[in-house]
């Protein structure tokens, strides 16, 4: 007979196929995987195409993302399946956002909800959890539907969980959902300080309350009742948020989730574009000389603010590796740079569709990050100590820039209104940035946030604690489940 109270814990992980939420779910398998958990990790296949096919141009075969981190630590339990979102390979869902979001509600949920209920069959009463991304609506229904415990996984900061939260409060108090929402000071948000409405969201800045909102809405009465939230965050980054989400929900701090001993090497193939080699260039470079520019690998940037942008580095002078995903204006315009700006810049710079970004931005010749203010690119350009021009695209964008820039005042705002600078302003602040006298209180700063970052992943700091007592409290629940069921 099975003691199921000696088995380790056996977690199925759904990540949102999205390259900064794939990247944390990736690293929060292997870090469960490496303390004792058997993962089933979940992927679509459509991620699983763009992550493999370019991996092979990259001169990798494995079909497997795991492969190699299972050959660096032989004893991770890690198991893979890919399922489709309902939609085809080479759709285009960037530019289909909402059609998107609705194949994931009422397709991918119907193909994940396969997999659980064939591992859970195949396991009997091993599985114990299902790990999934918050944006999802459905993992409760699902865990509660297979006996399974639900954690919740949120891949961007406390307070934009807390803001999501709080959509509700928002609403009542005409902040949100109105053509005519107020402008002023949002105030009333537990934990949260004083936030003005141009800091939220780019959903909670919308009038119409669309398809979008309404899966939002479900997905935080869906986190509202996990029992667990797992967040890729430090406590002692947003300590009053955090203290406030734990009076409601048990809310654990773990971040930043990347490998830190070994920063700029991937052990897991995640790249959705083939990567292009720029550190020779880079190591012809003096240090701290080069701006490292990127806009992540999902959100569209307008062409006229592409070109502005342009404009705005030729005028800097600066040195710089600019990172111009093909699709980045759209898929029908793959290179949407004038040519009179490559030739112009061409003895200064360099232009790449993709790179192992934290290989780059690590490398001594960068010196800033010129950033959508994607939450994997804050953390790791912090990482490296790397000061920010900061241009807010998308979704938590907005609010991510408040952190950077008002709270942890290691970055530049190149915003006004939602609207970029103009280029002449752009010249001005990149140059500032650029220039290591002008911008110390930036570096000196952002050096201090790295101390928090290290002290917290490290033996006894918050991260390492709140992974522990996750696993531990995880651990003592399941156990008196199954007590429980044995009793019975």
């Amino acid at each position: 007979m099975v003691d199921h109270l000696q088995q380790k814990p056996h977690a199925i992980l759904v990540s949102y196929p999205l390259q900064g939420h794939v990247i944390p779910s990736i690293q929060l398998a292997i870090k469960l995987a490496s303390s004792g958990f058997t993962i089933t990790f979940i992927n679509t296949q459509s991620i699983h195409h763009q992550i493999t096919s370019k991996n092979q141009q990259n001169g990798h075969q494995e079909e497997d993302i795991f492969t190699e981190a299972r050959r660096a630590s032989p004893g991770l339990d890690i198991r893979y399946m890919t399922v489709s979102d309902g939609l085809p390979v080479g759709f285009d869902r960037s530019l289909n956002h909402d059609q998107f979001m609705a194949s994931l509600l009422h397709v991918f949920s119907a193909h994940v909800e396969e997999v659980v209920l064939k591992v859970v069959g195949e396991n009997e009463n091993n599985v114990s959890c299902l790990i999934a991304d918050t944006f999802f609506v459905w993992p409760g229904s699902l865990a509660k539907k297979y006996g399974l415990l639900y954690i919740s996984f949120w891949t961007e900061p406390a307070m934009v969980f807390t803001l999501y939260y709080h959509m509700d409060l928002l609403r009542s108090n005409g902040h949100f959902g109105y053509i005519d929402a107020r402008e002023d000071s949002i105030d009333y948000i537990p934990g949260l300080p004083r936030i003005e409405p141009k800091d939220l969201m780019s959903y909670l800045q919308t009038p119409e309350v669309s398809v979008t909102h309404q899966l939002i809405f479900k997905a935080f009465r869906d986190a509202k009742n996990a029992d667990m939230v797992l967040c890729n965050t430090v406590q002692e980054l947003e300590p009053q948020v955090i203290s406030s989400i734990q009076k409601r929900v048990p809310f654990y701090a773990i971040g930043p989730l990347f490998p830190t001993l070994d920063f700029s090497s991937n052990n897991v193939a995640m790249s959705l574009w083939a990567e292009s080699d720029c550190s020779r260039w880079l190591d012809s470079q003096e240090q701290g000389s080069v701006l490292y520019v990127s806009f992540g690998s999902y959100a569209h940037v307008r062409k006229t603010d592409l070109l502005k942008i342009a404009n705005g580095i030729a005028l800097s002078n600066v040195k710089f590796v600019w990172v111009m995903r093909p699709d980045i204006v759209s898929s029908d315009d793959d290179d949407p740079l004038p040519d009179e700006f490559k030739k112009g810049t061409q003895d200064r710079g360099i232009i790449i569709q993709w790179c192992n970004q934290k290989q780059v931005i690590s490398h001594p010749a960068i010196g800033g990050f010129f950033t959508h203010c994607g939450w994997n690119s804050i953390l790791e350009s912090i990482w490296c100590e790397l000061p920010m021009l900061c241009f807010p695209l998308l979704t938590d964008q907005f609010t991510n820039r408040k952190l950077v820039v008002d709270d942890w005042k290691i970055g530049v705002d190149l915003c006004v209104m939602k609207n970029l600078v103009t280029e002449n302003e752009i010249a001005k602040n990149v140059k500032y940035l650029m220039n290591e006298e002008s911008s110390r209180e930036l570096r000196t700063a952002v050096k201090e946030i790295r101390k928090i970052l290290d002290k917290a992943i490290e033996s006894g700091g918050s991260s390492w604690g709140n992974m522990t007592n996750y696993i531990n409290d995880l651990k003592l629940i399941l156990e008196k489940k199954i007590k429980r069921n044995i009793d019975v």
